[in-house]
């Protein structure tokens, strides 16, 4: 069995097992650590678990994976109770993009941890002050942002809390660093850096859609070959989720002002279920 990397938490606990959460899970387990997924209901549950699995089997079929398939199984576990984070060094909260769902989720999970245990969120948007104002324990608190595919991202956006501990950043530091990503350091601040600037330029690219100035197409061929973007604005949002993009826009609108304020074409595409990949249309048509 592959030992546990020094800077990784030896038990990790992740609060949703959807994409992001399942992400987040093979990402710890790959770098030897025990992960349990936490979800709703049985049927989530698992899902989430299987989610994980393919994804851990896919790495070791590309030989990405240090260990047998049977070893990260045996330090995997999903169920349906908060209780099971009890002996969790670090918990990573990664439930939808909503705030009164991921304060609920937050408190009823610290109220598990033990006092040295650290609490993240996953959100992309959310100020991290805001999501503290329910814990007891703000300076055990802060964001972990990881991007999608998790597995395949080189990025992890720590997000400093007013009340968050130096020695907690510094600790998640060395986290990202043991999963081998790379770790920015941004304040609190709604949308941080990477969404706050990646969602101006995707609502842009949507309103020059919206006005005609060219295909979505071109619009991506604009920012991948001109500006060497790995993928256009437009192709990006339909990977996010449409339904992503636009709760992130209208909570930067309220926090930030009207040049975030989501574009028609948008909240319409969102209406109709066209959420990008995952509902098979978006910007684009998806075949997967």
């Amino acid at each position: 069995m592959t030992p546990t990397t020094p800077a990784t938490p030896g038990r990790v606990g992740v609060l949703g097992g959807g994409r992001m959460g399942a992400g987040i899970a093979h990402a710890f387990l790959l770098a030897g650590a025990h992960v349990t997924v936490v979800e709703r209901d049985d049927a989530a549950a698992d899902a989430a678990g299987s989610r994980v699995l393919a994804s851990v089997d896919a790495s070791i079929s590309r030989g990405t994976a240090g260990d047998t398939a049977d070893a990260y199984r045996g330090r995997f576990a999903t169920g349906t109770d908060a209780a099971l984070f009890a002996d969790c060094g670090l918990v990573v909260e990664a439930v939808p993009e909503d705030i009164a769902l991921k304060t609920e989720a937050l408190a009823r999970v610290e109220a598990h941890l033990s006092p040295a245990a650290a609490l993240a969120s996953n959100t992309s948007s959310i100020a991290i002050g805001e999501l503290a104002a329910v814990l007891d324990r703000p300076s055990r608190f802060l964001g972990l942002h990881f991007f999608n595919p998790v597995p395949a991202s080189a990025l992890v956006e720590i997000v400093r809390g007013a009340a968050t501990d130096d020695a907690l950043v510094d600790d998640a530091r060395g986290w990202v660093g043991a999963l081998g990503k790379t770790p920015v350091v941004v304040a609190d601040a709604p949308g941080f850096a990477s969404s706050r600037l990646g969602v101006a330029l995707g609502l842009e690219a949507i309103r020059m859609l919206e006005d005609g100035v060219a295909s979505a197409e071109d619009i991506d061929a604009a920012m991948t070959l001109g500006y060497k973007h790995p993928v256009g604005p437009l192709r990006l949002t339909d990977l996010v989720g449409l339904d992503v993009r636009l709760g992130i826009a209208e909570y930067l609108a309220a926090q930030l002002g009207p040049r975030f304020e989501p574009p028609a074409l948008l909240r319409r595409l969102v209406a109709e279920g066209a959420l990008g990949r995952k509902s098979g249309r978006g910007f684009y048509e998806w075949d997967d």
